[in-house]
Order: C-alpha cells, then sequence, then structure tokens
C-alpha cells in the first residue's frame, strides 16, 4: 500500500512540476518577445481580452492606471531603439488548479543599464485548446531612492 501511494504521490509532483514550468515558460516567452518589441509574438501569449493594470507608488501617493492590449503594444513598437530596457524577473511563484493559474514574479526594471523602479508583476492565465493564454496583467512600481 505505503508502494502504491508512493507511485502516486510523485506522478502527482512530477505532473505538478510540468504544469508549473509549462506556465512558467509562457511568462519568459512573454519577456523575451517584450524586451524585443515583437508585439506579434506578445499576442500569441495573450488573450485578445486581456487586462493590463499598474499601481505606481510613491512619496506623492499612489496611482492606478489601465492600458489596452492595443495601447500596450503601440507604445512598446514606438520606443527608439537607441533606449534599451530590461524587465529582471527575481523569482517565480505558481499556483496551478486545472485550467487557472496565477504567477507572481518579484522584478527590477532598467532602462538603458539604469535602474528605474521594482515591484511584482501578478499574471492570471488559463488553459485554453491545451495553450496557456495571460488574461490578466498587474504589475506594482515603486522607484528606488
Amino acid at each position: 500500500m505505503k508502494k502504491v501511494l508512493s507511485i502516486g504521490l510523485l506522478f502527482f509532483i512530477v505532473q505538478l512540476n510540468a504544469q508549473n514550468q509549462e506556465v512558467q515558460k509562457v511568462i519568459e516567452n512573454f519577456f523575451e518577445a517584450f524586451h524585443a518589441k515583437d508585439t506579434t509574438k506578445l499576442r500569441a501569449y495573450c488573450s485578445e481580452n486581456m487586462i493590463m493594470q499598474s499601481i505606481t507608488e510613491n512619496t506623492k501617493g499612489n496611482k492606478f492606471t489601465e492600458e489596452t492590449m492595443e495601447g500596450f503594444f503601440n507604445s512598446l513598437a514606438k520606443i527608439p531603439h537607441t533606449i534599451g530596457f530590461e524587465e529582471k524577473i527575481l523569482s517565480f511563484i505558481i499556483q496551478v488548479d486545472g485550467t487557472m493559474a496565477n504567477v507572481w514574479t518579484p522584478y527590477e526594471f532598467y532602462m538603458n543599464g539604469k535602474l528605474q523602479h521594482s515591484g511584482v508583476n501578478s499574471f492570471q492565465l488559463y488553459k485554453d485548446d491545451g495553450f496557456w493564454k495571460i488574461i490578466y496583467f498587474i504589475d506594482t512600481r515603486r522607484k528606488k531612492v
């Protein structure tokens, strides 16, 4: 009986790890396309109805904003090639329940090699026809002082 339970538990852990890796790969691919300013690839990882929001925190107060996907893609495409940017993901916390996943990623955002702000991204994904898609994305933005 212990052997059957051990095998069952091992199978569950392997399956859970595989799901987490699939979800993490979507987020990694999203940021790879983001850094390349490749809006066509970005669309492949996002639901066409994805919601995007931000909370900017500073000494003057907090500011909550929403952006449309098209607005995000258009502003990304307009960034001049002379401006380099990188969002460094510091870690992944992933939770999966069936066809829904939550990903929490602390990050640091650099522009031309200089730290601009840091915070946390929170992604909600769902699995549709075998593929994970981002349906909701919110982040916090905090300037380093």
